[in-house]
């Protein structure tokens, strides 16, 4: 893709950047940044609220986007969504008062492509339905297709595209290069190169050779983190990276102002998660799993651990295991009563992700229901250091104020519960 953008292009995405440049300024942005940063040094004062809105921005930015370009609209995209939480939603997502851009990388396990098939919805669009296409249907038989994991990094890529945003925007928001979480999820990988079946099966089929598979998976991801620190692109994590989960980095823990290059994996946060193992005991989970997640995850400085897999299984003998554990995802399926007790007074931050039911579903807010839902998840991180991310919603039936007055709610049990 070329960076070529046209007169017209040019003039919507300065309007943005300066409309991004007012929120980012506005006193209650400001103070939303500093509130991020004692959150994550266990120092806050009440919940964090983040709706998500990446899962249906369909609904809300193409009515919104002018642009013609490809690499333009790319750029609208991006600004849209540094500000329009705070417009829209008034949650607690920062604003921004610099544009990021990330350093290009690449990391494919055991050489093999991952492959999907997609769906169309009724309206011949692109839907959120895929299938990935297994490539492994015996472990054994097919073990000789596990060939060399490839990894690599285009830093001239990057700092190119880095140069064409400055170009556009860069006297109205500095242009950033900003690292986010190293991100490592072995389970998932798997799962894009077999299927959940012939995973479940072959830890019993073949014990040995599943678990020599999961080491390789942890060595080569140790590898592309040497990689990375070998080329300087690993940067610092202290600001408004993104932490995954609808979380930010913004912290004083980790290092932040070392010689540029000099950064290694254990300077930043890094993220985990296993949604692909919640059918096997957490006995077989601490046996076949948790050996490649523990290895990978001491290279960390900080970790942030969990997404839709309930923790509470694995907590006792896997997951609190994690020394350098500082955040773990309470999703709708996790008994929160009981990570509240094993939270409480700890240094852990206690991330809840509400039901995407009560918003993504029908056409009227429940608002009974969903306060008491909100209620109930307040009571059971009582003395924690508690955060509340909304995932997961795939509509809001465009209705934007809907989605205001949910954020509202969970405000206003912040204050009558906490």
């Amino acid at each position: 893709m070329g960076y070529e953008v046209s007169g017209q292009d040019r003039q919507i995405l300065r309007e943005l950047a300066k409309k991004q440049f007012f929120y980012a300024n506005q006193e209650c942005n400001l103070k939303r940044r500093e509130e991020w940063y004692r959150h994550n040094e266990l120092q806050g004062e009440r919940p964090l609220i983040h709706l998500e809105m990446g899962t249906f921005e369909q609904e809300i930015l193409p009515e919104r986007m002018r642009c013609m370009g490809d690499f333009a609209r790319q750029l609208e995209r991006a600004l849209y969504c540094n500000f329009l939480n705070q417009e829209l939603f008034d949650d607690d997502r920062v604003t921004p008062d610099y544009f990021a851009v990330g350093y290009d990388s690449y990391f494919t396990l055991f050489g093999l492509q991952v492959k999907v098939q997609g769906t169309k919805d009724a309206e011949g669009k692109t839907s959120v339905g895929h299938h990935f296409v297994s490539q492994i249907e015996d472990l054994e038989e097919d073990w000789d297709k596990l060939g060399e994991t490839q990894f690599g990094v285009n830093p001239a890529a990057s700092l190119e595209r880095k140069a064409a945003v400055e170009e556009v925007i860069g006297d109205i928001l500095p242009v950033r290069l900003e690292g986010n979480c190293l991100y490592s999820v072995p389970t998932q990988m798997v799962v894009h190169l077999m299927s959940m079946e012939t995973m479940m099966f072959s830890m019993y089929d073949y014990p040995e050779l599943f678990k020599e598979m999961m080491e390789r998976t942890a060595d080569d991801t140790l590898a592309y983190y040497r990689l990375l620190e070998k080329e300087g692109l690993i940067l610092p994590t202290t600001g408004g990276g993104f932490l995954g989960q609808g979380s930010w980095c913004y912290n004083h823990t980790l290092p932040d102002g070392k010689a540029p290059g000099s950064y290694t994996a254990k300077d930043v946060w890094g993220f985990m998660d296993s949604q692909e193992t919640v059918g096997i005991s957490p006995e077989m989970f601490e046996e076949f799993i948790f050996p490649c997640y523990k290895k990978i995850s001491e290279s960390y400085g900080l970790l942030s651990y969990g997404c839709c897999e309930p923790v509470d299984p694995i907590w006792e003998n896997c997951i609190s295991r994690l020394e350098n554990l500082r955040k773990v995802s309470i999703s709708p399926w996790c008994n929160e009563e009981y990570m509240g007790e094993r939270l409480r007074g700890s240094r852990v931050i206690y991330h809840r992700k509400p039901s995407p039911n009560y918003l993504g579903t029908g056409t009227v807010l429940d608002e009974e229901a969903f306060r008491a839902h909100i209620r109930k998840s307040l009571k059971a991180a009582k003395g924690c250091e508690m955060e509340i991310t909304q995932r997961d919603v795939y509509t809001i039936n465009r209705d934007i104020p809907k989605a205001k007055k949910y954020v509202d709610i969970i405000k206003e049990e912040i204050v009558n519960c906490w």
